[in-house]
């Protein structure tokens, strides 16, 4: 099994974390100037959380703790999708553009 000694190294993290940069990249240019404080910002928090729990967790060095940690960007990761089906309903997004995420 392999030890990784930054979290930032962890497969699991690099997978988020491309799931928040594309995140980003959309929330940037496909989303209206008046979502800015409501569900832009609201998709941005919870897609960041995703990798800053996994990071917090990590650095806990206790196995209980980071399981926590885990469960909690999971359950980020659960509110980023929600908020991208939102944005769907409200046709900011394509349904392509979901189906990526939800292959991702």
């Amino acid at each position: 099994m392999p030890v990784y000694n930054y979290y930032y190294e962890l497969p699991v993290y690099k997978v988020c974390r491309e799931f928040r940069k594309k995140v980003s990249a959309v929330v940037k240019s496909h989303f209206p100037k008046e979502e800015n404080y409501l569900l832009k910002s609201q998709l941005l928090d919870a897609s960041r959380s995703v990798t800053a729990n996994i990071a917090e967790g990590f650095g806990r060095y206790h196995y209980q703790e980071n399981i926590q940690f885990c469960r909690q960007a999971r359950g980020s990761l659960d509110e980023s999708h929600e908020h991208l089906v939102t944005a769907y309903d409200d046709k900011y997004i394509t349904k392509e553009v979901l189906s990526e995420f939800n292959k991702q």
